[in-house]
Parts: structure tokens; C-alpha cells; sequence
């Protein structure tokens, strides 16, 4: 949708004019006024195209995010193994995501029904969502990100599924006994009691981006 603009005849824009007027008939400076007009420019945008682009902005924030865990993470899993990975999510992958949340002003949530950490749970909005992730995967409907508006259109909260990539996650996420080893497991176990996250398997729905946006932080951006 383009974008709709109108200038604002300004005191300034007055002054402007005015002053070449009363100057012997000298031209207008063109460049003052260009300049004057510039700065009052105002934007009037549509709620299409705000939509639009709190979809392209939560996919570049969603983007730095998964960039920033699988970066660190694969680090740690080279360097010390997938059972000292396992203590690094626990403490650090919520930092991670607060970390590039408070860089973009928004709340960013990784979201699963078979979550690890149970702060990952997903509220009724977000279940609603990820059980329609689920249906499509189900039946081999592709997956796209999704815009839902809340708080009377105030907030943008955006989705998008998170399926696993490859096998490196598998060390973590897959069959206990199989891609997951007995000191890996005994690690997850000891500090995810309740948890959910296993036998996933490659290209498997792992949970979604749940990422909630301030309509005038997404307005900013424009």
C-alpha cells in the first residue's frame, strides 16, 4: 500500500516567502523552502500497510533472535558437549532473547505445548496459534508467519513456527537412548523435571515465535 503524505503550510513556509517577498524581488530561496517543507512532512499510515511491515520487523527481530541462540548454542555444544549445552539454555537462553527483545522494544517468546522450560508455556492466544501450526503440518500445508491484532489494535503480536532444522538439535531434543545420551538425559532431567521436549524428530513442529510488538514502536520503524 503506498504511502499516503501531505505537507503542512507552515509559520515557517510563511516566513520564508515572506521574506523574498519584501527582498527587493530577489527569488525565494528554493532550498529554504524545500527544507521547510521537508521538515513538516508528516506520514499518514494506513493499517495495511503498518501490518505489513510489523510482519517484515518481526521477521528480522525473530531472524536476530534465532541468530543469537543457535550461534552461542552450537558454540557451547562444540566446545563442551550437549549436556553442558543443556546447562547453558537454562541459564542463558532467556537472557538471549530479553537481550534482543530490549533492543527492539518488544516481548519476544519461544512457545511450545511440548515445551522444556515451563515458562515457555503458551497462554490461550498463543495455543490457539500453534495448534494451527500444528494442523498444518499435519497436513502438509506450509507454514507462514502471522500478524494478530490485540488490545483494540495497540499491540501486534507476531507468530512464526519453529520446526527442528537438523540433526545438531536432535542431541538435545530427540530419542533418549538414540540421539540423546545417558549423561545428556540425566543433565535435562535434573534440571527440567517436568519436562516435554523430546523424541522430536528433523522438520518436526518445535513451537513458535510469539513476539508482541507496540503498534507505535512498529510505527517508529516505518
Amino acid at each position: 500500500m503506498m504511502k499516503v503524505k501531505y505537507r503542512l503550510f507552515s509559520f515557517g513556509l510563511l516566513l520564508a516567502i515572506g521574506f523574498g517577498s519584501c527582498n527587493d524581488g530577489k527569488k525565494i530561496d528554493r532550498d529554504l523552502v524545500e527544507e521547510v517543507n521537508k521538515a513538516n512532512e508528516v506520514k499518514k499510515l494506513g493499517e495495511a500497510e503498518i501490518t505489513e511491515h510489523a510482519m517484515e520487523w518481526g521477521d528480522e527481530i525473530s531472524m536476530a533472535a534465532q541468530k543469537e541462540l543457535m550461534g552461542v548454542l552450537q558454540k557451547a555444544i562444540e566446545e563442551n558437549g550437549a549436556e553442558e549445552a543443556v546447562g547453558f539454555c537454562n541459564t542463558e537462553a532467556l537472557k538471549i532473547t530479553k537481550k534482543v527483545a530490549d533492543k527492539y522494544k518488544v516481548n519476544i517468546r519461544r512457545v511450545s505445548v511440548k515445551n522444556r522450560n515451563p515458562q515457555n508455556s503458551p497462554n490461550e492466544k498463543e495455543l490457539e496459534l500453534l495448534d494451527a501450526y500444528a494442523y498444518n503440518v499435519n497436513n502438509n500445508v506450509d507454514n507462514h508467519a502471522n500478524i494478530q491484532k490485540l488490545d483494540d489494535g495497540q499491540t501486534l503480536l507476531y507468530t512464526k513456527a519453529i520446526t527442528i532444522p537438523n540433526g545438531l538439535c536432535l542431541n538435545c531434543h530427540g530419542e533418549p537412548g538414540k540421539e540423546i545420551n545417558e549423561s545428556t538425559l540425566e543433565k535435562i532431567n535434573s534440571l527440567y523435571p517436568e519436562d516435554k521436549a523430546i523424541d522430536f524428530k528433523v522438520g518436526d513442529l518445535r513451537g513458535m515465535w510469539s513476539i508482541k510488538m507496540p503498534k507505535k514502536e512498529v510505527v517508529k520503524d516505518i
